[in-house]
């Protein structure tokens, strides 16, 4: 088994993934605030979420929503909170796909020689 990113490569993954989100969007036509965009970062949250502790959909989520929020609603990376909730639940979407795909495939059980990777 392969031994999973620390929380803040994750971060950096998520970041650097996100960026490369925004010339596929932009070839669909989806650079603007559509469920399409929203979907495909939550999307991209649970693939880095997916090979990824726990721990790390805590920054997966924000990473992701920074260029959702930036480059996707309001264009030219100018980050807007003029609606807080509809923010926060944003910002919770994504973090929840990357902490329901981590969930979904981290390891169970006992390491071999019998001893539990309370790091992990």
């Amino acid at each position: 088994m392969t031994a999973r990113p620390t929380p803040s490569m994750s971060a950096a993954i998520a970041l650097t993934a996100s960026a490369a989100l925004l010339p596929l969007l932009a070839v669909l036509g989806e650079l603007r605030p559509t469920w399409v965009a929203l979907a495909a970062y939550a999307a991209l949250c649970a693939a880095v979420g997916g090979r990824s502790r726990p721990a790390a959909a805590a920054l997966i989520g924000p990473a992701a929503w920074l260029f959702h929020n930036g480059f996707v609603e309001h264009r030219h990376g100018v980050l807007d909170l003029s609606a807080p909730a509809a923010e926060a639940a944003h910002v919770l979407l994504l973090t929840a796909a990357a902490l329901a795909a981590a969930l979904l495939t981290a390891p169970r059980g006992p390491r071999p020689g019998g001893r539990y990777d309370l790091a992990a």
